[in-house]
């Protein structure tokens, strides 16, 4: 058992379940204190930026704040040993100079255009999804709906079985929820998700198959040279963790706020030109994702004496927070005009599927208020949070 709290700026606990439930307050208790910058020894130590300005400037500072560590907790032992000891998740994981190839080589799949043509096979994943609960008059909107969405989405982008969704969904929790605080379910996760895919590329290997975006990969060249495996393992980890915890998070805590605010719900529909400023303005206050960076050598930033090998939570939520960037930031506008919001990330390190992301979250959320316009909490206090790499709700009980 963790021994509590005394004081946030010097003993911050990420995954103490207070700070889980309710992340917002401590950050701004750490923001307008006279070191914005919070440092902890829990967890392997590491330093939490809460201002926008900061966060955004690391971010940026990518020589200084190296990307070859992104999970908020410590390697899980034995990580760097075995066949899969190179693969890690590209384009996120990987620095310069071969971050431009990394990144240059996946965006044209998750252009607007190319996420455009999965619009209609979400919108009908949704209405099946509410066909099976509609009915009950109960769902839970996180287990029932916004957890299956982003997985069977990925799932069909990478061509592997729909029916394994159930453990690519472990697998997924297994790294970034029940994982954070269990190295060794973290690692064991991580091995099952890579050997998956060994499995997968090797089949493509010898069976290419049209529209597959793992056999797209084994075609694709860099500078005249056929791409490796462990980048192309390494892409399909990303996809598959990095695609589905995060994007699942933001729903789940998207349809938690509308069973709340009816009048929001109401807005959408006489004002349904709202919807893009909406969805950031929901990205915006319900970002699901914080991100790690390593310290590359001794650095000094805002007065806080850094050391190489340090760890850095990019806490991309409290940035959104921050009441310099942001008027009244706690409060959902859903016509808010300036939102440069860092939902997605911010510098060369900014999220390569935002595209996709956004897609699935405004067809998850525009299907469920056809469908369910009128619906609230069952009680308020049982819904449960994961946190830590990625927060949001894991049972979230509706009635309509």
């Amino acid at each position: 058992m963790q021994r509590p709290v005394e004081d946030l700026l010097t003993d911050y606990n990420i995954m103490d379940p207070d700070f889980v439930k309710d992340p917002f307050t401590k950050f701004d208790h750490i923001r307008e204190s006279q070191c914005p910058i919070a440092h902890t020894e829990r967890w392997g130590g590491s330093w939490m930026p809460t201002r926008y300005e900061d966060v955004v400037a690391m971010a940026q500072e990518f020589e200084i704040f190296t990307s070859r560590g992104i999970l908020v907790m410590p390697p899980a032992p034995g990580w760097d040993e075995g066949p899969y000891a190179s693969v890690a998740a590209p384009p996120i994981t990987s620095d310069p100079p071969e971050h431009h190839w990394h990144r240059r080589l996946i965006l044209p799949i998750f252009s607007p255009q190319s996420v455009a043509k999965y619009e209609q096979g979400t919108k009908d994943l949704c209405n099946s999804l509410i066909d099976e609960f509609i009915d009950k008059g109960v769902a839970d909107a996180a287990g029932d709906y916004a957890q299956h969405i982003p997985v069977r989405v990925i799932a069909t982008m990478l061509g592997v079985p729909l029916e394994m969704e159930e453990e690519f969904t472990s697998w997924v929790r297994g790294v970034l929820e029940q994982g954070m605080t269990d190295p060794e379910l973290r690692a064991a996760s991580s091995r099952k998700i890579i050997s998956f895919f060994a499995e997968q590329l090797a089949d493509r290997r010898k069976n290419p198959r049209e529209g597959d975006f793992i056999s797209e990969l084994t075609q694709a060249e860099v500078e005249g040279q056929k791409v490796p495996d462990h980048y192309i393992l390494g892409v399909c980890n990303l996809m598959l963790v990095a695609g589905v915890d995060t994007t699942w998070s933001a729903i789940g805590s998207t349809l938690w706020h509308f069973a709340q605010h009816p009048e929001h719900r109401q807005q959408l529909r006489d004002n349904p030109h709202l919807w893009p400023t909406a969805l950031e303005e929901l990205l915006r206050v319900y970002a699901p994702v914080t991100m790690a960076r390593i310290v590359d050598r001794d650095t000094e930033f805002q007065g806080c004496p850094m050391k190489a090998g340090d760890r850095v939570l990019m806490t991309f939520p409290a940035a959104n927070r921050d009441p310099r960037q942001f008027e009244n930031p706690d409060v959902v506008k859903l016509d808010r005009e300036h939102n440069r919001h860092v939902a997605f990330g911010s510098g060369i390190h900014r999220c390569a599927g935002s595209n996709l992301a956004r897609l699935e979250l405004r067809v998850a959320l525009q299907t469920w208020l056809e469908r369910i316009p009128e619906y609230s909490l069952v009680d308020p206090t049982a819904v449960t949070w994961a946190g830590g790499q990625v927060r949001g709700p894991r049972r979230c009980l509706v009635k309509f």
